[in-house]
């Protein structure tokens, strides 16, 4: 918001688009997109790694994270200092669907090899969200979770597993950014410092 509100003047097109992986990096290759986030895992980083230099693109990391789940603060799991797997197993599982391109490398969840007996795909964060609060469902994420932007009622609680991940963003390799790029990148790691 305070990228807009900086450079937004009379006048201003911008987009945002919460995407698949593959139309992520898609995006990027034929500039529809100037940057583009994601994430890499011990799991996925070997075919997006591949991925991105035939097309001629670079991670640059913005921080490391350990997976946490997003729940209701009505889930009974949301007094926990920490979560296991194994207590997971009776709440519903949600996870955004791949598409065309559904290969577990494009998964948008870490731990996506894990299975489930309550498992609910959707396409968009707002579903996802009100999924969570309705059925006491969750998902496995950074845990970066913007109260200003999704209210209170969904909380990051740390799962207890060995799994890692890297959150960072893509661009062409031999391209400057844009003055406008450039200041986002800045405001996610503002972001992600606060």
């Amino acid at each position: 918001m305070n990228l807009v509100q900086q450079y937004g003047q009379d006048e201003y097109e911008l987009a945002l688009r919460e995407t698949k992986t593959y139309e992520i990096i898609q995006d990027v290759k034929t500039l529809r997109s100037e940057i583009g986030i994601l994430y890499l895992n011990e799991f996925n980083a070997k075919v997006i790694n591949k991925l991105l230099k035939d097309a001629g693109l670079q991670f640059t990391s913005l921080f490391t994270a350990k997976p946490h789940i997003f729940i209701s603060i009505k889930n009974p799991l949301a007094k926990q200092s920490i979560v296991t797997i194994d207590e997971l197993q009776h709440y519903p599982y949600l996870s955004f669907e791949q598409g065309e391109y559904n290969s577990f490398h494009f998964s948008e969840e870490i731990l996506s090899t894990l299975s489930h007996k309550k498992s609910i795909r959707v396409n968009d964060r707002a579903t996802l969200f009100n999924l969570l609060i309705g059925l006491n469902g969750y998902t496995i994420s950074t845990g970066v979770l913007s109260a200003d932007l999704n209210g209170n009622e969904i909380i990051p609680v740390p799962l207890d597993c060995d799994e890692s991940i890297k959150v960072g963003w893509i661009s062409h390799r031999n391209a400057s950014l844009s003055k406008l790029a450039t200041a986002y990148v800045e405001a996610l790691h503002q972001a992600i410092t606060t």
